[in-house]
C-alpha cells in the first residue's frame, strides 16, 4: 500500500491519524510515517486497515462485491469465503480457492495479486 492509499483509506474511516493510530495498535509517528511515505505500511496494517474500510458503518452492504459472482468462479464450493458468505472479504481470509492466489506461499504474494483485483480496491 503506498502513502497515498493509506491517506485516502483514513479520509474515507473519517479518523484523524491519532484515532487511526490507536484502531491500528500502531503509534501516531507511525501513521505520519506512512502518509509521508518515509516508512512502507506493514502488511498486517494494511489487511487491518482494508477490513475496517470493509466493515465500517454506515458502508453500503448491498455494494458489497462477493468474489465468486465478480470472476464468475467454479471452484466456489470448495473456497472459505463462500463457506463463510464473505466474498467481499477473500483477500483476508487463507485458503481462498480464487486461480489466481491459491497456493501462493505468503500473504505478501497473495497481496500483491489482491491489489490489483476489483475486490479489493473497490473500498478505496
Amino acid at each position: 500500500m503506498d502513502r497515498e492509499t493509506f491517506a485516502k483509506a483514513r479520509a474515507k474511516l473519517e479518523r484523524t491519524q491519532k484515532e487511526l493510530a490507536i484502531l491500528l495498535g500502531v503509534s501516531l509517528k507511525a501513521v505520519q510515517s506512512y502518509e509521508q511515505g518515509w516508512r512502507a505500511v506493514p502488511l498486517h496494517v494494511e489487511r487491518q486497515l482494508y477490513f475496517l474500510l470493509a466493515n465500517r458503518r454506515g458502508a453500503n452492504k448491498k455494494k458489497r462485491k462477493n468474489c465468486w459472482k465478480e470472476k464468475k468462479c467454479h471452484l466456489k464450493k470448495t473456497c472459505p469465503a463462500w463457506e463463510f458468505q464473505a466474498g467481499h472479504l477473500c483477500w483476508f481470509i487463507s485458503g481462498t480457492q480464487c486461480e489466481c492466489t491459491v497456493g501462493r506461499e505468503n500473504w505478501k504474494e497473495k497481496m500483491k495479486i489482491c491489489r490489483q483485483c476489483n475486490i479489493l480496491s473497490s473500498l478505496i
